[in-house]
């Protein structure tokens, strides 16, 4: 039995216990009446109380599964990214995959590490916006100067 059904039955057991001790005085059935009549009133004010704080808690309790869920779908969804991101620039031939690092954080993908020219540097930065899921490229890959 829940807690709800609990209450109510604790209060209907104090009313009839009111009820049938007032009975035993003269002219106390009205007083007893009256007082089951105040103890119902205030049973159903505190099961209104309790269902509306319950309703409360279920709502907050939603929304914070909302937002976790969220952020386990966004990180799941940074984490593929970044999967073909570094799958992509590993087919392209010429690029040192070893030397590039790539990391994803909402859909904006930040390449680091070092190339042999430029246009390596441009080329990997083109692959990496290409991918579905990229929003945006930081390109932080440093020139090699040759020795």
């Amino acid at each position: 039995m829940n807690t709800l059904g609990k209450f109510k039955v604790a209060v209907m057991t104090t009313c009839f216990t009111i009820g049938f001790g007032g009975c035993q005085k003269p002219d106390s059935a009205e007083t007893a009446g009256k007082k089951i009549d105040q103890a119902a009133e205030k049973a159903g004010e505190k099961a209104e109380q309790a269902a509306e704080k319950a309703s409360e808690k279920a709502g907050q309790a939603s929304q914070k599964i909302t937002e976790q869920s969220r952020k386990t779908g966004t990180a799941i969804d940074d984490t593929v990214v970044t999967a073909k991101v570094k799958a992509a620039i590993f087919a392209e031939p010429g690029l040192k995959t070893l030397q590039i690092n790539v990391a994803t954080a909402d859909g904006v993908v930040t390449l680091t590490g070092s190339v042999d020219s430029q246009a390596g540097k441009d080329r990997t930065a083109e692959i990496a916006g290409a991918v579905a899921g990229v929003n945006r490229v930081e390109n932080r890959l440093v020139v090699k100067t040759p020795k």
